[in-house]
């Protein structure tokens, strides 16, 4: 019995090494321009840029907001100006791999980083897409309303072309495009989201 229980003890597999979660994802230096297009389309293209700023990292995490219709979506190395691959992912997957606060019923671009992260360092990423939601672009009356809850810092809005400003409720700059359309630039200084609700008419 003794040396069948050795047997037994020397055959056994030895024990995995615990496996250390990955680093909780970073970023800075956010900005998000949202380009409205058609009125009463409900559609408007986003474009963000981040730095992932994660010492190894190899993948960064971008929500897809609940209620809206992600398509055209694209990555690009702010480098080099290469486009990246990236996969949707759920939420569950989205907090194993470095972000704790995923929503898990949420999906997220998880984008493939062109080089690890370094330490000090950082990747500067170019993340497009064009959402439909019509909770949040959307026609009243003889106007466009665009309102959404914002939480990045640094934000623009662009009108279609031919439409005026009338109202906004946030302090904002407003900047015309080489193109003619008029951007409304804001900064969010509130302590969470900016429950931003930007109003524009054609011009006559």
């Amino acid at each position: 019995m003794a040396i069948a229980a050795l047997f037994v003890l020397l055959a056994a597999p030895p024990p995995s090494p615990a496996v250390s979660p990955p680093p909780t994802q970073t970023e800075a230096d956010e900005y998000t321009r949202y380009e409205l297009l058609g009125p009463g389309t409900g559609r408007f293209h986003i474009v963000y840029e981040v730095t992932a700023t994660t010492a190894g990292a190899t993948r960064f995490f971008n929500p897809i907001r609940k209620g809206s219709v992600a398509t055209d979506e694209t990555v690009r190395d702010r480098l080099t100006g290469r486009l990246l691959p990236f996969t949707i992912v759920s939420g569950r997957e989205a907090r194993a791999g470095g972000l704790p606060d995923a929503d898990a019923d949420e999906r997220y671009i998880a984008v493939e980083l062109p080089r690890p992260v370094p330490p000090e360092g950082e990747v500067r990423l170019l993340i497009e897409k064009t959402y439909q939601d019509a909770k949040s672009y959307f026609v009243e009356a003889d106007h466009l309303v665009f309102s959404r809850p914002l939480g990045i810092k640094r934000n623009s809005v662009v009108l279609p072309a031919g439409y005026e400003l009338i109202a906004c409720n946030v302090p904002a700059q407003v900047l015309t495009e080489p193109d003619g359309r008029l951007a409304v630039s804001f900064v969010n200084t509130f302590p969470g989201q900016a429950a931003l609700v930007v109003k524009a008419r054609k011009l006559p």
